[in-house]
């Protein structure tokens, strides 16, 4: 196996792990809203919620500060050691533009991880992570 096709495995690997970072934060809200209305006591485990808060707080502190987010740029360098060429912005906005054709500005991405970390936070009070405590 060529030095090239490991890169490229690596980034593949790396854009699946990024995908399902992300699925984990839309979804983790979504199943945590569901559990509260069908009494799952599992959505209200500390360590799921203090993960889940904590994956929506790094997104949404990058943004504020106007960074890509590293996963994004490992990739691309990876990528780069492929032979391919990257993709610039941020993954999200690449997918988005990917699968939309159409380019959003940043501010929009900024507002959006805001308002969803918003809605995190506010699940943090409407259902409540039990105690770390036994």
């Amino acid at each position: 196996m060529t030095s090239e096709t490991l890169y490229l495995i690596a980034s593949d690997a790396l854009l699946v792990a990024h995908a399902l970072f992300v699925l984990f934060i839309v979804l983790g809200l979504l199943l945590i809203l569901a559990g509260r209305l069908c009494s799952w006591s599992w959505v209200r485990n500390p360590w799921f919620r203090l993960a889940h808060l904590g994956g929506i707080g790094i997104v949404v502190l990058q943004s504020w500060l106007g960074e890509i987010c590293p996963l994004t740029r490992w990739e691309m360098m990876l990528r780069s050691g492929a032979g391919e060429s990257g993709y610039s912005g941020t993954f999200i906005g690449h997918w988005l533009e990917t699968l939309l054709y159409y380019r959003f500005p940043e501010w929009i991405f900024t507002f959006a991880y805001t308002a969803f970390a918003t809605a995190v936070l506010a699940a943090w009070f409407w259902v409540p992570p039990r105690s770390f405590k036994p």
